[in-house]
């Protein structure tokens, strides 16, 4: 009797190991189309990243940062503002940094800063769901302070991050200019600020990079600038003539500002004024 059981205990093992088979090749197929899928979703959409820089903020400034949508769309944007130390801080009226741009929209967002003053930046990340189409926010900003009882609002461009980006220039023509550096980065970046009088000195080498000529700097400072964190410094120090600045990062947004009127620490952006990159 027992011998005559084997033969069909041996046929119900093997039958219920075949089913879980099929069911595990079944599991793993399964898988494998919503990993295609996934790849082919990721590799059809893409986000296009913009900065808006140089944001002031405080007791008698603001700022605000305007979306207009030139397409026939709705676009989902990501608007990431940061104040001077990096820290993350919310748009007034909005809870998420997610929103919604209908098509033909032109929206306003301002800054809900509040407490101590300085200077914040922007990142736009607008999601392009397909390679077929292009990017369709045009993004603008404006700073408005009270100066002397008197309204004064400036207009703010937007910037695309370098690596290692540098600048050196006399500044005879740049009283009281100052360089926003912002790092975009989620890690802390170098700015090796320079102030000299034109003096040059060289130092001979086996290499050619060794004997280029490089500015005697009557004061030098090095200054490290957190993640996601700003800072502006006066291309003017003393009696110097020329400034220098050499920065370490991968993701370095560097701009010009000119004061509007003098004596009055209201600037506005001097687009004329190019920063050099990539250095090693």
């Amino acid at each position: 009797m027992g011998h005559r059981l084997l033969p069909v205990l041996l046929m119900l093992a093997s039958a219920g190991a075949g089913q879980q088979a099929t069911q595990r090749a079944s599991e793993r197929a399964s898988e494998k189309a919503s990993e295609k899928s996934s790849i082919k979703a990721s590799e059809k959409e893409r986000y296009v990243e913009s900065v808006l820089p140089s944001l002031d903020y405080g007791a008698s400034c603001w700022s605000s940062i305007a979306l207009q949508n030139l397409g026939d769309r709705d676009v989902v944007v990501q608007v990431e503002a940061h104040r001077s130390s990096g820290a993350l801080v919310p748009l007034a009226g909005h809870a998420q940094t997610t929103v919604t741009v209908q098509a033909a929209e032109r929206a306003t967002y301002r800054l809900d800063i509040s407490g101590d003053s300085g200077s914040a930046w922007v990142k736009i990340r607008e999601k392009v769901p397909t390679r077929e189409l292009s990017a369709v926010i045009a993004v603008s900003g404006a700073s408005e302070c009270v100066v002397e009882d008197h309204l004064v609002s400036t207009l703010r461009e937007v910037a695309f991050p370098s690596r290692n980006p540098w600048f050196s220039s006399d500044v005879d023509e740049m009283h009281g200019n100052l360089v926003s550096l912002v790092n975009v980065s989620e890690r802390p970046v170098l700015a090796s600020l320079c102030y000299s009088s034109g003096n040059l000195y060289s130092l001979p080498g086996k290499s050619a990079s060794a004997g280029e000529l490089k500015p005697i700097c009557s004061s030098a400072y090095e200054v490290q600038i957190p993640p996601f964190g700003t800072r502006q410094f006066p291309v003017e120090h003393g009696d110097s003539s020329q400034f220098s600045m050499k920065t370490q990062g991968d993701a370095i947004v560097l701009q010009m500002l000119r004061p509007l009127l003098s004596g009055v620490r209201a600037y506005s952006v001097d687009s004329t004024i190019k920063f050099d990159g990539p250095t090693n």
